[in-house]
Formats: structure tokens, sequence, C-alpha cells
């Protein structure tokens, strides 16, 4: 069986063994924005062309692949759910090569009934399930960062923050972005930054402070990113955390880390998974649908 992760800006690939383990991997940066309309088939012909030479026959895939932008529009399930329905909402997409479906995206409403949704993420967060307890939090950082809560191995509701997006608007396209370097990794700016965010104020005024220190305490350069990323990502933790709980943090891992230090600097405990958890939570939906 194939697994695939197709993102907006990044193809991902698996060949799974009989028992779900993993014999090999293909990356490119083929994103659904990187392919021209009617091209999917051809794309995912090329990067796994030598897995279906070899005999692969099944192909599962998640991700952006299925929005409305992408190869087949998935409709969304609705929260709760977990493997069982997920599973049961595969999605057929017509492809010469191989069977292949594909997995629906969740929704969800926050307390004020304003839609969520997320694609890709709810597989990662199935194939993150083993290391939690009955009950987790989910952080899945990256431009859109999703927070998922689950309770019995269920997605009960989430919420997304784009904090990688607004970073990387503020640093490109304002004036804040001026006095910025390459780089964001000043630890003792980023920790003064995600300190800054528990102040009164909020985030607009909050934000011109970036400018402010430095054109009166020198705060440029990486020191000056680093200072605006842990602003973002501090009031970010600050609409989800609600005290010293323990947190999952899922994704590639320089971010991960990222994200990990600024929940401890906020008074939270921080697991971080790997990126293979995309490839365990495919391997967990086609185990049951009786694929591998």
């Amino acid at each position: 069986m194939i697994g695939v992760d197709w993102g907006t800006s990044s193809f991902r690939a698996w060949r799974f063994g009989a028992g779900g383990e993993v014999r090999a991997e293909v990356r490119a940066e083929r994103g659904i924005l990187r392919v021209a309309a009617g091209g999917f088939a051809a794309v995912l012909a090329e990067e796994v062309g030598p897995w279906l030479a070899a005999g692969e026959s099944r192909v599962l895939l998640s991700g952006m692949v299925g929005s409305r932008q992408g190869w087949v529009e998935a409709p969304y399930l609705a929260c709760p759910a977990g493997a069982e329905e997920i599973a049961a909402g595969l999605v057929a997409v017509p492809f010469a090569g191989a069977e292949c479906r594909l997995v629906p995206g969740l929704a969800a409403r926050d307390g004020q009934g304003v839609p969520e949704v997320m694609r890709g993420e709810e597989t990662q967060i199935l194939g993150a399930l083993a290391g939690s307890g009955p009950e987790a939090l989910f952080c899945l950082p990256g431009s859109h960062a999703k927070w998922a809560r689950v309770a019995d191995g269920r997605i009960t509701g989430f919420s997304t923050f784009m904090t990688g997006e607004v970073f990387a608007a503020l640093r490109s396209g304002t004036i804040l972005g001026r006095m910025m370097g390459e780089g964001a990794d000043d630890e003792a700016a980023f920790a003064r930054g995600v300190a800054r965010a528990k102040d009164p104020g909020g985030l607009l005024h909050h934000l011109f402070g970036v400018r402010t220190l430095g054109l009166m305490e020198g705060l440029e350069g990486a020191a000056s990113a680093a200072y605006l990323s842990g602003l973002l990502i501090g009031h970010e933790l600050a609409a989800v955390m609600t005290g010293a709980e323990e947190i999952f943090v899922v994704g590639a891992p320089a971010i991960a880390a990222r994200y990990a230090t600024a929940i401890g600097l906020a008074g939270g405990r921080a697991r971080r998974i790997g990126e293979t958890a995309g490839a365990a939570g495919l391997a967990l939906i086609a185990r049951r649908i009786g694929w591998i």
C-alpha cells in the first residue's frame, strides 16, 4: 500500500509493508499549488511510479489534495470523529494506476459558532495517538497552526491560528520587517516575546513594540525577528492553554522545538512527536479498511 500526504507546498509518500511498516519514502516540492489543472494523476504516477510498477495497487491520500483546489474535493466530517468515522468517509479518486482513496478533512465550530476546518492534520493526530492518554491536547504548528482536543481516540474539536502566515506577512510586508535580518534564533529575544504576550494591551499594541524596541533598545536583526515570533506564538498559547497541561507537539523538528520552548515558558509541558505521525495515521486508516 502507498500512503501520501499531499499538502499545499509539498508532497510526501510512503510505501508500506504488509504489517504497516514503512519500506520506502519519497519527498518532493510538488504541493497542490504547483500542480496544473488536471495534472494530479500524472504527478502521482511520476512520484510513485516505481512502486506501482513493482506491484503496489492501492493508494491512500490525505491533505490539501482533497480540498477545493486539489484533485477531488472530499466533504468535511463533523467532529467528534476518529479513525472509524474517517475510514468510513474515504472518497474514491479516479486513477488508472491503482485503487485510490482520499481521507476527508474535519470540520468543527468554535464557541461562537464560527466554522473551523482541517485537512491532513487529522491523519497526523491519529498517528500520534499511541503515545497519549484517553484525553489529550495536540498542537500542530505551521502557517496555520492547529490545536485539537482528543477524547477516547476521537477529535472532539480544534482551533486554527494563522501564526506562521502572519509572521511572514509582518516580516515581509510591514515596517516591522525593515529592522529584521535573516533568521529568528535568538533564544533570549524569543523568550522575551513570549513573556510580553502575557502583558495587558493586546496583540495589536504589542506588535508596535517590535518597532519601538528596535528604535530605543537596539532590538534589530535576528533578535527582532525572534521577538516577533515569540510574541505571536505567546498570544497563540494564551488563547489555548488552560494551565500546566501536557501538550503533544506534532511537526517538523525546528518549528516543533520552537513551540515546545514557548509552551515550557508559558508553564506547560511539551511532548514532541516527529514527522512520522502522518505515515502512522495513514497506516492506521489503511488497517481499518483492510488494506494492510
